[in-house]
């Protein structure tokens, strides 16, 4: 307790802890001149009992937008858009804070969200295999990547070094973010410089695989109204148990506040990343002779060949200002210039059986393909400013944004020679010619000499990209927050996109104009205006909510930058040599839900129906002979739980569970053979490829003593069947009905953790991820010539020391 005697305030207790240390006390004390006399007895019927004084010792590990006493659970967002509360916010909002990351002992972000419920990860379809994919609710959502609410459109590797929270946005909501994001958006928030105090964490972790991994997070403040902030990182390992596959990042980060008075602020960030990997594809698909099943292989041995690999160089620069009129009014503005250059040589395989032409004979084993490559080289430019006006409505608190945002992106994309190509180890092909494949086992199951270096392949960088992709866009937002009465709260916003869309491609080796299949022009452009909006209402009653939402997405004809003409995969569709006059596909997205705080507020327990509907979908290519656009047509429908925070003060949890159902209601069925089509074989009422019908992720921490805490994780996916985007999974007909042949298997992976205080400066982490060595698969190409291998067992310890 803290007493007031004459004026005198004596604490219990008060503990120093460095620079580290920011007190913050408001007293109001009522004192007796000093000049009066008092006797004892008065002294004592003076004396005031205030609350306890709480010290809170600030650190690197507390985030500015977590709730207090529960590390899991995010209060609020990290874009200031989102003007309420994430219990109070009519739409579900996954978010991992940066405790649960740490305690994931995951570090990019694939593997981050490859845990949560309502994604799943696809593989570098089309033969593009530039950094990672994400699927989010049946839809993809690799272009749908944004950082600190600005999209971040390279296709790369990201890391969590510099992150302070993941934010995933559950539907359709391009009033907040623009084109895409048909099945939600994921939003990285970054960590940024505080004058608030000093501070400095340094972690240096080694494991099994050769695992290394150094980060550094030190903010330094040199005045009340300048600081620096600067995050450090350094990784390698070998991927788990597959070597001489392995990953390496290089990152560094820097922050810079200025904030002369209380009403002005001004920010500039530094974000750099660079990602080398030897990339391993993981297994392949084979088929069971007697059943026609098909299912992974097994034992497949790591074939990455030594000259394959994925590189990310990331460069952005972001300046941010925020000035207040008044208290209630106050306007933000953030600007970005981001470069990333991508490329990629990876080899994948193929179950095959060698012919009787082959020197040893008849057996089954597998076949290296001739690779998969590219490059990009992606540059943009990004200005968002928000004019925030709050103010009261009809009695109600009124919070109103009017924004703008201007966007230009540019993509050019290019490929490789392959050249210098070694001899050839078997025979697959029929009759008794020369050898023509690279096959990794022998007659008796072995691997053969020197897998790594079978092919020799020289990969040469053509010198001219293949394709310029360019996309500049205007947009304006109008949203608003309005109480309505003191438990009812109505939340709408719209947004337009007038974009301008331009698309040319040459050879890559002279530079030359490369028309279009069937056409004599190379270059297509065109305009158009994208409309959308959102509405949510809310009502509280005692600890919780609930609410209703609608929210629509718009995308637009050859919106993927990374895919060219493929339409199925969100390349432009070309009709008579030109853009085609397509409409942009839409979606719908209708929630139901309620949110709950509970114990104190520490735990919030969301749970929501959900339907999206994606029309005018544009499934694939040869429109000019089907003369189809905007044939697609699909649902989803769903229930998903996830909970967050803290069930007392010693236990954390964090996880959820999504089922889902997905159906194709509309098709030209692109892409089915003629055979098939005889059949009577359709897509429609065929499920999503690349989606999961069930999905679970629980996560929980114990502080058994004040120095010692452990937990566990588990993840659950449901089988899932591999395919094109928006379409049906691939699969085959025959006269008695359909089998989908492309599948993964479900799988259930746990991981441990434990953690060890020394001191209230130097702790010890220690990670045992997929404890019982699971063999399992994330993802497949559509073909099942490869699937993404999760990763074995692997066991890394982390020392902090904070300062």
């Amino acid at each position: 307790m803290t007493t007031v005697k004459q004026g005198v305030l004596r604490p219990v207790s008060l503990r120093q802890r460095g620079a580290g240390l920011a007190i913050g006390v408001t007293a109001v004390l009522m004192a007796t001149p000093a000049t009066a006399q008092t006797t004892p007895a008065a002294q004592a019927d003076d004396e005031v009992q205030l609350d306890t004084l709480k010290i809170e010792d600030r650190t690197a590990d507390v985030s500015p937008y977590s709730q207090k006493g529960a590390p899991y659970k995010a209060r609020v967002s990290g874009d200031e858009r989102h003007t309420r509360p994430i219990a109070e916010t009519p739409q579900t909002i996954s978010v991992l804070t940066q405790s649960q990351i740490l305690d994931s002992g995951n570090s990019d972000l694939r593997s981050i969200l490859a845990a949560q419920p309502g994604i799943t990860i696809g593989t570098g379809e089309n033969g593009n295999a530039f950094g990672d994919r994400y699927i989010i609710r049946g839809q993809e959502a690799k272009s749908d990547v944004f950082v600190d609410g600005l999209r971040d459109p390279g296709m790369t590797i990201r890391e969590s070094f510099a992150v302070e929270q993941i934010e995933i946005s559950k539907g359709p909501n391009s009033s907040f973010a623009g084109r895409g994001t048909s099945g939600g958006a994921i939003n990285a928030i970054t960590k940024a410089a505080s004058t608030g105090y000093d501070f400095g964490k340094v972690g240096v972790g080694v494991g099994t695989d050769r695992y290394v991994r150094t980060t550094a997070d030190i903010n330094l403040r040199a005045s009340d109204t300048f600081a620096v902030r600067g995050n450090v990182l350094y990784a390698h390992q070998n991927v788990p148990d597959r070597a001489p596959a392995d990953r390496e990042r290089k990152g560094l980060a820097l922050s810079a506040l200025y904030q002369p008075d209380s009403r002005l602020s001004l920010t500039l960030d530094y974000y750099g990343l660079r990602a080398d990997d030897n990339p391993d594809l993981g297994g392949y698909l084979i088929t069971n002779a007697a059943t026609g099943v098909r299912a992974p292989a097994r034992n497949v041995p790591s074939y990455v060949q030594n000259e394959d690999f994925l590189k990310s160089k990331v460069d952005t620069v972001t300046g941010r200002i925020r000035y207040e009129f008044t208290p209630d009014i106050f306007l933000t503005n953030i600007i970005r210039y981001g470069a990333s250059d991508n490329s990629y040589v990876t080899t994948g395989a193929s179950g095959r059986t060698t012919s009787t032409g082959n020197p040893a004979g008849v057996y089954a084993t597998a076949t290296l393909d001739n690779g998969h490559q590219g490059w990009q080289e992606v540059r943009y430019i990004a200005n968002q400013f928000n004019l925030h006006i709050n103010s009261d409505l009809l009695g109600g608190r009124n919070e109103l944004i009017l924004g703008g945002e201007y966007t230009k992106h540019k993509v050019d994309s290019g490929t490789y020679t392959r050249a210098s190509q070694a001899a050839f180890n078997c025979r697959t092909g029929s009759g008794a010619g020369a050898l023509d494949a690279f096959c990794i086992t022998d007659a008796n199951g072995n691997v053969v000499p020197n897998l790594n270096g079978l092919t020799q392949r020289v990969w040469t960088r053509n010198p001219f990209a293949s394709r310029k992709w360019e996309v500049e866009t205007i947009s304006a937002t109008v949203m608003d927050t309005v109480d309505l009465t003191p438990n009812l709260t109505l939340f709408l916003g719209g947004r337009v996109d007038h974009f301008k869309y331009d698309l040319s491609t040459f050879n890559a080796v002279t530079g030359a104009a490369a028309p279009f299949t069937g056409s004599t022009n190379n270059h297509a452009d065109y305009s158009d205006t994208l409309w959308n909006g959102h509405a949510g209402i809310t009502y509280k009653f005692g600890p919780g909510m609930v609410y209703f939402s609608a929210a629509t997405a718009a995308d637009v004809n050859g919106g993927e930058s990374d895919t060219g003409t493929s339409s199925g995969y969100g390349g432009l569709v070309v009709f008579q040599g030109d853009a085609a006059s397509a409409k942009p596909e839409r979606s719908i997205n209708l929630e139901l839900g309620s949110k709950f705080e509970l114990f104190d507020d520490r735990l919030l327990l969301t749970a929501a129906a959900f339907q999206i509907t994606k029309s005018d979908v544009m499934e694939g290519a040869d429109y000019d002979t089907i003369g189809t656009f905007n044939t697609g047509k699909l649902r989803v429908r769903g229930v998903e739980v996830e909970l967050a925070g803290n069930i007392t003060d010693n236990w954390s949890v964090q996880g959820g569970f999504t089922v889902m159902k997905s159906k194709v209601l509309e098709s030209a069925n692109v892409g089915l053979t003629t055979a098939q089509l005889a059949l009577g074989a359709t897509y429609v009422g065929k499920r999503l490829a690349n989606f999961a019908n069930f999905q679970a992720q629980f996560r929980t921490r114990y502080q058994v003593t004040e120095k010692f805490a452990m937990g566990t994780a588990v993840k659950h996916k449901s089988k899932i069947y591999g395919g094109q985007p928006d379409t049906g999974a691939v699969f085959t007909q025959s006269a008695s009905g359909f089998t989908y042949n492309q599948p993964v298997p479900a799988y259930t992976v746990a991981d441990l953790f434990f953690e060890y205080k020394f001191s209230n400066r130097i702790g010890l982490l220690v990670n045992v991820n997929n404890v019982t060595n699971e063999d399992y698969y994330t993802a497949v190409y559509r073909s099942g010539s490869f699937l993404y291998k999760g990763d074995a067992r692997q066991v890394f310890g982390t020392l902090t020391v904070k300062f």
